[in-house]
């Protein structure tokens, strides 16, 4: 399994580097996962392979990297490195039970379906087609572009105009369109996808808004895991005190959606398949603290591991306290 970081120092200088237990080795004239990306699709080569040949460079020690205690700082697991506004983060809801679940708690209590549970439902009895076939469309939401994007360690922003921010402990897709116009997927990254879920359950319709938040991938990109079935674990601390924790699972198997009709139902659309564009794209959630009753504060740190995707991504939460102000638009 390779599992890659991006890396940058004090001095702006960029790396990419390969986890060899509790090494990093840094592969040889590579700045960035995006021009790694483009060299294989120009050399022909799989990641793998273009990956164990170039690493041969000196190491440096993962602890010290991933407790900050180095000049070299932890990236997101990807990004475009000089076009922000090329990398399209999305995401996928409604694909695991438990969030269908919470979601239709948060519309209230109704004896009836709502429109929440009636899109999971779909994709329990058509989102999993046959090899060739197109199932049924998921959920879907945009999140923004590359600059939304925290790395291991950054703190996850909830703005001014906000009403909340909560975790949603996922995995994400990570892709690159190659000059032909067709997605490659480069491979997949644990990820925290956060959204506003106090605005959201206002009304259902508040959903696409409550999205727009920063979200953090990473440390590290797992190159082709495998995501039959996923477990893992979301911790929440407070002051150092463990305040929520929950096993989780994803992965196909506890997915109402194969992986393919997931991709197919992104990249269907034509301005998703711009040569050279950078897309993030997240699977969904089994399970969120806000379902639980739990606020997220200042200084809250989310912890999210999933087995065989590297070290556990960490981010504290930082709610801004700046007074609300209007945005004015003005005449140009």
């Amino acid at each position: 399994m390779i599992r890659l970081l991006q890396l940058r120092n004090s001095a702006g200088q960029r790396r990419v580097g390969v986890v060899d237990n509790e090494r990093v080795l840094f592969l040889r004239n590579v700045d960035s996962t995006y021009s790694l990306a483009q060299q294989a699709l120009s050399a022909g080569k799989t990641l793998t392979g273009l990956v164990e040949h170039l690493a041969a460079d000196p190491s440096i020690s993962y602890d010290e990297v991933y407790e900050g205690r180095r000049d070299w700082r932890i990236l997101p697991a990807i990004d475009h490195p000089t076009e922000p506004a090329r990398c399209l983060v999305s995401g996928t809801g409604l694909t695991h039970l438990k969030s269908a679940e919470n979601r239709q708690a948060m519309h209230g209590k109704s004896a009836a379906p709502t429109d929440s549970m009636r899109i999971y439902d779909w994709g329990v009895q058509h989102g999993k087609p046959s090899d060739g076939q197109i199932g049924v469309s998921p959920e879907w939401f945009y999140k923004g572009t590359g600059t939304i994007l925290r790395a291991h360690g950054q703190p996850l922003a909830v703005p001014p105009h906000s009403e909340d921010g909560g975790e949603e402990a996922e995995i994400a897709g990570i892709y690159i369109i190659d000059s032909g116009g067709a997605p490659r997927r480069i491979g997949m990254a644990a990820g925290n996808e956060f959204s506003d879920h106090v605005f959201e359950k206002k009304n259902f319709m508040y959903i696409a808004a409550s999205k727009l938040m920063p979200c953090a991938i990473g440390p590290e990109l797992i190159i082709d895991p495998d995501f039959r079935s996923v477990s893992g674990e979301v911790n929440i601390q407070r002051e150092g005190k463990l305040v929520w924790h929950r096993d989780i699972r994803s992965g196909e198997e506890a997915m109402c959606h194969s992986l393919a009709n997931l991709e197919h139902h992104h990249f269907k659309h034509a301005s998703h398949r711009q040569p050279g564009d950078i897309h993030v794209h997240f699977f969904g959630v089994d399970a969120f603290s806000f379902g639980e009753g739990v606020r997220l504060e200042n200084g809250d740190v989310v912890e999210i591991r999933y087995s065989g995707f590297g070290r556990p991504l960490r981010n504290p939460v930082q709610v801004e306290k700046a007074e609300r102000r209007r945005v004015a638009v003005t005449q140009l």
